[in-house]
């Protein structure tokens, strides 16, 4: 409490659960040591042996995914540092008169 007597809220900051800390980080340790057996079973289960036509194709394609996820990431940071990412505002519709707006409802009724 201060001195006017309120709550601060940054004083009771609330306790993270170790147990469900350790509960995640182990399901999520586990999926991936059994997503590393599944990889390697299928990358080794077979005699079939991969051209070179398939590895460029490979390489090319890891190649062109990093070069548009780091144009992309740069395009980010480029409009943030540049201002496009302002919030939006709301533009008013300019209220109109009473004589307007009777002479525009007279219009509409004919």
């Amino acid at each position: 409490m201060n001195d006017n007597g309120i709550e601060n809220r940054s004083e009771t900051k609330p306790g993270r659960s170790t147990l469900g800390v350790w509960a995640v980080v182990g399901s999520l340790s586990a999926l991936l040591i059994i997503a590393g057996i599944i990889g390697y079973l299928g990358w080794t289960g077979t005699d079939t042996d991969v051209p070179v036509s398939g590895y460029i194709a490979m390489a090319l394609g890891v190649f062109f995914s990093l070069a548009v996820g780091v144009g992309l990431m740069a395009l980010i940071f480029y409009s943030s540092r540049m201002g496009y990412d302002k919030p939006a505002v709301l533009i008013q519709e300019p209220s109109l008169h009473r004589d307007e707006v009777s002479a525009s409802s007279e219009e509409h009724s004919i």
